[in-house]
């Protein structure tokens, strides 16, 4: 559904993008993550069509959009960070101008509207005035206008800033539903627990260039070279440290909080073996669990911290 091909855009001598390459099949939601100044507003914005890359193309279903933004325009939803609202409108006459620049038949738009606000929730604020709305509800009444004409891929920028935790909770839950309308969603955003709930997908970029992408359980055991385990024991002590270090499926063991973190490297799924040897050796076994996926600690792990 897009593809970026070694995308590449300068501002006069400054390089904001090296050669970026993305991929995301239908039905994907990718969470796109990077420091501030990394170029995800950039990446977003060649991708929407509003900015030229300075070299290399971008494909949404197959069209370059390079060539033929015109055909792909129809195609892409854009939400950006910072989006406009018009105050001194009702709900329904904000979503029924961007309806008429969508070019939908005036005799289409009052069930179009309808149905983008069951979708988002407002359908009881559809005589308000923008103004009068809360900051959660600009934000979904933005999505509605993002997604009036039935695009299939949508580009959606920073979309839960500013947001209260319940607010973020119902944009969540909204892209999750999406997703299952078979749209396919590029989400930049700084909130990391959040993204790991609903994205399948996460490419990490910093200083313009692509630091990894691909499924998040993939990254994880790449990033941290296997499985990690958390095993909580009656008693810590050098036998247990011994008897772990021993073995030639575990890596990497330390202590934390009270707890042993081990890095298992054998064949996956296989990790019992490990609690097998523990009590074989007589120690007490608490708790023997995965460690989840943390998007925090995947970002610290492979970002350097620079800032373009």
């Amino acid at each position: 559904m897009l593809q970026t091909v070694n995308l590449t855009k300068n501002y006069g001598n400054f390089t904001a993008l090296h050669g970026l390459n993305l991929q995301l099949d239908a039905g994907d939601i990718m969470g796109f993550i990077g420091p501030n100044g990394a170029g995800k507003t950039t990446t977003i914005k060649i991708v929407a069509t509003l900015l030229k890359p300075t070299s290399g193309t971008v494909y949404v279903d197959g069209i370059d959009i390079c060539t033929n933004p015109e055909d792909a325009r129809p195609l892409i939803g854009y939400m950006p960070d910072l989006y406009g609202l018009y105050d001194d409108v009702k709900v329904w006459e904000y979503l029924d101008f961007f309806a008429s620049a969508y070019r939908i038949p005036a005799n289409q738009r009052k069930g179009t509207i309808q149905d983008a606000l069951e979708i988002v929730d407002l359908t009881t604020k559809r005589e308000a005035f923008v103004k009068d709305l809360s900051r959660g509800m600009q934000q979904r009444l933005c999505l509605a206008k993002t997604i009036l004409h039935n695009p299939k891929l949508l580009l959606l920028d920073e979309p839960a800033s500013g947001l209260d935790p319940r607010a973020r909770i119902e944009i969540k839950e909204l892209l999750s539903e999406l997703r299952k309308m078979g749209k396919t969603i590029l989400i930049s955003s700084h909130i990391l627990p959040e993204l790991a709930d609903f994205c399948n997908k996460v490419a990490i970029i910093e200083q313009g260039k692509l630091i990894v992408s691909g499924s998040v359980d993939e990254i994880m055991a790449q990033c941290k070279g296997g499985t990690e385990l958390r095993i909580k024991l009656v008693e810590v002590g050098d036998h247990v440290m011994k008897i772990l270090a021993g073995m030639d499926t575990v890596g990497d063991v330390r202590q934390e909080d009270g707890c042993v973190i081990v890095t298992y490297t054998g064949a996956p799924g296989e990790h019992f073996h490990v609690l097998n040897e523990l009590l074989k050796n007589g120690c007490q076994v608490l708790s023997f669990e995965e460690q989840q996926v943390d998007l925090e600690d995947l970002f610290m792990k492979v970002t350097k911290g620079i800032v373009s």
